[in-house]
């Protein structure tokens, strides 16, 4: 395959792609996990194939809209989802978690109703269904890459705030945490790592790819630091691997990463359980 890589520019992209969102899926996945939100990756993913599936309807509705790229419309349904998700935490103080399966019955349903319209599924939906490397263009390259570095400079100007944030809401608020701002900027980003991600994945995978390396990390990390490396390192490995496997193989990349994942976090059991034995 690194023959292949250097001559055919798609697996170029797909791995460059791959690489960046094994890095900031699970980054955010650790954030998302210890505030016991991990569902929320799914709600947004299905909004995310609402949006998929109305891009693809207009385009083939109206040819004026035949060049227009569906993650956009993707990430714009994305962040609308998380924004509603945040306003229904607010209005169910009590049960906030109820704001998650809302989101995502609202997602299934428009997703269901502009599939219905469009005359079923088609081989670009499914592409973006369960990923395709050779879906990825030259423009996801440089869409991914920016949300790479937005995602990682907002995390290291508020490393220390979402830390507090995650553990102990209330102590952050009284701390002086802007506790509202900081929810609304990491809903935002994880809404658009979902729609980002989506193009190796694929949608209805990409909440393993968030929280799956987790798991396997807080079983032996030592500390949230280390957790957050070593949630990392394992999405960067399910993904290079999966990506790998997928070629010579020729296998659907989103459940090749996803199952290797699977594999590390029983790697990561087994291992702490040998460890105490």
């Amino acid at each position: 395959m690194l023959e292949a890589l250097f001559q055919y520019e798609f697996l170029q992209n797909a791995f460059i792609v791959g690489i960046l969102i094994g890095f900031i899926a699970p980054l955010l996945g650790v954030f998302i996990v210890v505030r016991r939100l991990s569902l929320i990756a799914d709600a947004l993913s299905h909004v995310t194939l609402a949006g998929i599936a109305a891009s693809l309807l207009v385009q083939k509705k109206f040819l004026t809209f035949a060049t227009l790229n569906p993650i956009y419309i993707g990430m714009a349904f994305s962040v609308v989802g998380s924004l509603f998700i945040e306003k229904l935490r607010t209005v169910y103080k009590h049960y906030q978690e109820l704001a998650i399966p809302i989101i995502l019955s609202g997602g299934i349903g428009l997703s269901v109703i502009f599939i219905s319209l469009a005359d079923g599924f088609n081989t670009d939906l499914f592409s973006y269904l369960f990923g395709s490397v050779s879906a990825v263009s030259t423009t996801d390259v440089w869409t991914i890459s920016i949300i790479f570095f937005i995602v990682l400079t907002v995390i290291f100007l508020f490393y220390k705030e979402w830390f507090i944030l995650s553990f102990d809401e209330e102590y952050a608020q009284a701390s002086g945490v802007k506790v509202k701002s900081l929810h609304f900027v990491f809903i935002v980003l994880v809404a658009l790592v979902i729609a980002a991600s989506m193009r190796i994945v694929g949608i209805l995978l990409v909440s393993s790819l968030m929280t799956l390396p987790v798991a396997a990390s807080i079983r032996i990390a030592k500390g949230f630091k280390q957790a957050l490396w070593l949630s990392v390192i394992f999405g960067e490995l399910a993904v290079i691997v999966g990506l790998f496997l997928s070629y010579y193989l020729n296998l659907a990349p989103g459940g090749t990463i996803v199952l290797l994942a699977v594999c590390i976090l029983i790697g990561a059991i087994m291992w702490k359980k040998w460890k105490r034995g």
